[in-house]
């Protein structure tokens, strides 16, 4: 595990909105333990290396807490809508060999067939991976397509020990042509000639 991805956390003892923007005043974020049947630990983790781990999406944490080791995953994150900033994370706990139900990023690889464009119908599909090796991305390879193709579910490439959640059905990614807009420009031209034409002949 990446050491971006270790926190040492600091147990809470105070809730509310005036103590979470203490916490924040003091370059830490409020967070949240819950799982596998323990209650909830509320915690205090570094601002800025808790920021920098969580760009990578569904990154496993390991969160140290007096001493103990947890692992978790970042199951809600609440940002300032303005600043964008991160003010509160829910952590799921899990534990090695566990597997683990996440969205996991659409990526397309290959080259489409000249003048199509890709259309994205889902930037996300729902898959069961361990929570361990939880892929940052999942293929979906269109190379040589056609205008008309569509890549589906269930033909994304999973990498070993990954499970499809999605409807395999579900259309995920569309190669389409480019729509051809100067009929409907022609037509817009012709209004507009019509309509001055028009106002001419009023004014006159």
């Amino acid at each position: 595990m990446s050491d971006k991805n270790k926190l040492v956390a600091e147990a809470r003892t105070e809730f509310g909105k005036g103590a979470a923007r203490r916490i924040r005043r003091n370059h830490q974020i409020p967070a949240v333990l819950y799982g596998h049947g323990t209650a909830p630990v509320h915690v205090a983790l570094p601002g800025h290396q808790t920021m920098l781990a969580l760009k990578q999406q569904n990154a496993l944490l390991e969160i140290d807490l007096d001493g103990e080791i947890q692992l978790a995953l970042a199951k809600d994150i609440q940002r300032d809508p303005v600043k964008q900033v991160i003010e509160h994370v829910d952590l799921l706990i899990v534990r090695k060999g566990e597997k683990v139900e996440v969205e996991v990023s659409v990526h397309v690889t290959g080259e489409a067939q000249p003048g199509t464009i890709i259309i994205f119908e889902a930037q996300t599909v729902l898959i069961e991976a361990l929570a361990t090796a939880i892929p940052t991305s999942i293929e979906a390879n269109v190379d040589g397509f056609a205008a008309g193709s569509v890549v589906y579910a269930r033909d994304l490439i999973l990498p070993e020990g990954s499970t499809l959640i999605t409807e395999p059905d579900a259309d995920v990614v569309l190669v389409s042509a480019p729509q051809d807009n100067s009929a409907d420009e022609a037509a817009a031209a012709e209004v507009s000639a019509t309509q001055s034409a028009a106002s001419a002949a009023e004014k006159a």
